[in-house]
């Protein structure tokens, strides 16, 4: 297999590289967690202005159409350098499933201020009364002349806060669980009867719980089939990022071991902790091989089967070697001060959110 990258690739891989490097250490991280939407505006328009925003997006709509390959590249870094710009949710996952299923005049007004970095969307789509990796949609669609209005509630939208619109997941017909009579819709942010409350996820994110109430929108053309494609390439980036999570955080504790003395010896030169890092080591050598074999999958049918194997095995085993790492450190492991506590937070939404191993370890089986 040949896994040099295009010359387009290694670009967007050094853009992101630099852009870690020049606007992240940790006490800018937790500037911008603490900021309204969980992010920094300034940094979100430098991704923006260097391209990044636009890659992962189709050809045609203005974007670099990244295949899995683009992707994992630019979100490794991306998870390596830590930054908490909500690339996934409100690009890769929202935004390229606005472009596949919007009509042609919604693209036109929308698309060029996605491209930029001057709007987002979030994708609305989890219930409280769904159960994990199964279908449940209960907020209704009733039509309105040629276009629709919404009533009901979506219990978590990641990356929702301060969005200029969502993407909204409901039915005209059919049950809760079933595929049928299900469909997508865009609403604006300020629509009239929509409402929403903030919260913060595990990692210090912000999310948004949304009440609809006849809310007007504007049907896409998208099912349940265009969300499941769209979500095989957001997995994909999900693991590629807690992959470079996992290789800072080793590398970091590595770098410990080596300088931090007790009982007159260095911690890396005890013999049990060479084993356990070790074997931390084999952890991250066989989350990259699942990796490469998801991106070899890429335009074949085996490619969501392969991304939710790689999935099932990077959340729990990230979680594990996130508390390693912990347990090297000590109590000072966990604290803000270091970026081994921030990282393991983000471990811990990227391997739960949207669906847990469980979940995609019954994909994998073809199980679910």
């Amino acid at each position: 297999m040949n896994f040099d990258l295009s010359e387009d690739e290694e670009l967007l891989k050094a853009l992101a590289e630099r852009f870690v490097v020049d606007h992240y250490d940790i006490d800018r991280r937790r500037a911008c967690l603490a900021a309204p939407d969980g992010f920094s505006p300034q940094n979100w328009a430098l991704l923006g202005e260097l391209g990044l925003l636009a890659a992962p997006l189709p050809a045609q709509s203005g974007g670099m159409a990244l295949d899995a390959t683009g992707v994992a590249t630019v979100f490794e870094a991306l998870g390596r350098g830590l930054a908490v710009e909500p690339v996934i949710e409100n690009v890769l996952l929202a935004a390229r499933l606005f472009a596949a299923t919007a009509p042609a005049a919604l693209r036109e007004e929308w698309l060029p201020g996605l491209l930029d970095g001057t709007r987002r969307i979030a994708l609305a789509h989890a219930e409280a009364g769904a159960r994990p990796g199964l279908l449940w949609v209960e907020c209704s669609a009733q039509p309105s002349g040629d276009r629709v209005r919404l009533t009901g509630a979506k219990s978590c939208v990641a990356a929702g806060g301060g969005v200029d619109g969502y993407i909204v997941s409901a039915r005209q017909s059919g049950r809760a669980d079933g595929a049928k009579g299900l469909g997508f819709h865009f609403v604006s942010a300020d629509a009239p009867g929509l409402a929403g409350q903030r919260w913060r996820m595990a990692d210090g994110s912000v999310a948004v719980s949304l009440t609809l109430d006849s809310v007007e929108a504007c049907p896409l053309n998208g099912d349940a089939a265009t969300l499941a494609e769209t979500e095989a390439l957001a997995d994909l980036a999900r693991s590629a990022e807690a992959l470079g999570i996992m290789e800072r955080i080793f590398a970091e504790t590595r770098e410990y071991l080596g300088t931090r003395e007790q009982f007159g010896a260095r911690l890396g030169s005890f013999q049990a902790v060479q084993h356990r890092m070790v074997t931390q080591y084999a952890v991250i050598e066989q989350a990259r091989a699942l990796l490469n074999l998801a991106q070899v999958s890429w335009g074949s049918a085996d490619f969501a089967g392969a991304v939710a194997g790689a999935r099932a095995f990077i959340g729990p085993a990230s979680i594990t070697l996130g508390h390693e790492m912990i347990q090297f450190h000590g109590g000072m492991g966990v604290t803000d001060e270091l970026s081994i506590g921030h990282a393991h937070k983000r471990l811990l939404v990227l391997s739960r959110w949207p669906v847990g191993p469980e979940v995609a370890l019954d994909r994998f089986a073809g199980v679910m």
